[in-house]
């Protein structure tokens, strides 16, 4: 038995030199640790590929599109080996269940899907250093229970969704920070000058912009969301740099389109969270602020389109590479992605041993919007005279995938403009959609008169 046990600790620690031989860990590939320096995007994109390139069985990185200033954006879709090789049956039976089609298999043996959105807000950089961190950590063949995760979880990393306001942000730093870092909050590294870094190249928030998808980042990456539609979704931010670590479950309001278990597993996954945190004696908070309502979130548009979506918030803008707090503590670049790396890995520990659970909830969610339960308006009819006004909400309608069409019957309804049940009056150009249909809840929220 000894001799047994004594193989098979040397297999295992043999398995570990063959994977650090061929995987660099981000310290090896970057050349300092994480945490030490900003890393920018170019060498973050490089360092995913890389890891494709030496895992191919496990991780998959997919070019998805480019900013305004042509960086790249890509997803990165890690789980077993077995999995990664049936992916596209993966997703096409994930979004047969989206659109109650028939399956190749029991719903309840698909893999979670758990999609990770770093880096949103370019200058609030620590998540992008934790994506690579994730990702390694996800590789890792001695990691046991992170590899029987893998076994009925698909993660989709998309490790930056703000290059150019990242590197905006990196540069700037970079040619401001003196040789060491200056801990003094009153330092001109932690006072960021205009532009800065939070917006994409238009200076737009891509934070509200997911529902509209006025910009070319959003444009792509909500065309992949859509063609995934994954059951977890974390949007991982920074806020001030005196403020504790925020995560689910959120703060009210909560839009009433969301349902109990959405809420609920907010809660499991948040006490999942506390108890690493709490082994840690790390700060957080949960529900004070960040509600569901508006529904261009990166945490409220997956909601609204059958996910559970949470905004995870590290105390960091202005930070730097470290900062004395308020708190009199000193809080570095290495805390904040560490943080960061630990409520990714619980979010994917806690989808994996929920696993039957969440599909089944997320199966009987979309069937809920087909035969629209609780729609409290069955079908939205938009009419006018202005054939653009038709065209511009058709658009919308369109990228969002939210199904519509046309009628010409008159029919009774409520009035928006008037507030009273009244006969519809067809102008020139018409169109209806049915709340009864997969992306009901999300039409409901763009369309209701009175959101609750």
């Amino acid at each position: 038995m000894k001799q047994k046990t004594l193989l098979v600790v040397l297999f295992f620690i043999a398995f570990q030199q063959i994977f650090s031989q061929t995987t660099s860990s981000p310290e090896s590939f970057l050349g300092y640790k994480i945490g030490t320096k900003f890393t920018r995007h170019h060498k973050v994109v490089e360092y995913f590929k890389a890891l494709a390139t030496t895992n191919a069985t496990q991780i998959k990185v997919e070019k998805y599109g480019e900013t305004y200033e042509g960086r790249e954006l890509i997803l990165a879709y890690i789980s077993s080996a077995e999995n990664i090789t049936k992916l596209k049956e993966i997703q096409q039976n994930n979004l047969n269940l989206v659109n109650n089609l028939p399956l190749t298999t029991n719903h309840l043996s698909l893999p979670t899907i758990v999609w990770l959105s770093y880096n949103v807000h370019g200058n609030e950089p620590s998540s992008t250093e934790a994506a690579m961190l994730t990702a390694y950590e996800l590789l890792n063949p001695t990691k046991k229970e992170v590899s029987e995760w893998l076994k009925n979880t698909v993660v989709i990393i998309d490790p930056c969704l703000n290059p150019d306001g990242r590197d905006r942000y990196v540069n700037w730093f970079n040619t401001t920070v003196g040789k060491n870092a200056n801990i003094d909050a009153q330092s001109r590294e932690h006072y960021e000058v205009y532009p800065q870094g939070r917006t994409n190249h238009y200076n737009f928030d891509l934070n509200r912009d997911w529902a509209w998808q006025t910009q070319i980042e959003s444009k792509q990456r909500i065309k992949k969301y859509l063609e995934w539609m994954p059951q977890i979704h974390v949007d991982f931010h920074e806020q001030g740099y005196n403020d504790p670590y925020y995560f689910a479950p959120a703060a009210e309001p909560m839009h009433s389109v969301i349902t109990p278990w959405q809420k609920q597993l907010q809660t499991t996954i948040g006490k999942n969270h506390s108890k690493y945190f709490d082994e840690n004696n790390w700060l957080y908070f949960t529900k004070q602020i960040f509600d569901l309502f508006y529904p261009s979130y990166g945490d409220t548009y997956p909601t609204f389109n059958g996910s559970v979506g949470m905004t995870y918030e590290q105390g960091g803008i202005g930070a730097g590479l470290a900062v004395k707090t308020t708190a009199d503590e000193v809080l570095t670049l290495a805390d904040r992605a560490m943080h960061h790396f630990i409520t990714s890995l619980s979010t994917i520990e806690v989808s994996s041993k929920n696993a039957n659970q969440i599909i089944d909830e997320f199966s009987k969610y979309f069937a809920n919007n087909i035969g629209g339960k609780d729609a409290e308006y069955k079908t939205y009819i938009l009419t006018s005279d202005d054939e653009n006004k038709i065209k511009s909400v058709a658009d919308l309608l369109t990228i969002n995938g939210i199904e519509f069409g046309k009628t010409n019957t008159v029919a009774k309804g409520f009035n928006y403009s008037s507030g009273k049940d009244e006969s519809v009056v067809l102008k020139n150009f018409s169109i209806t959609i049915s709340a009864q249909q997969p992306r009901g809840a999300i039409a409901t929220v763009l369309l209701e008169p009175k959101s609750k």
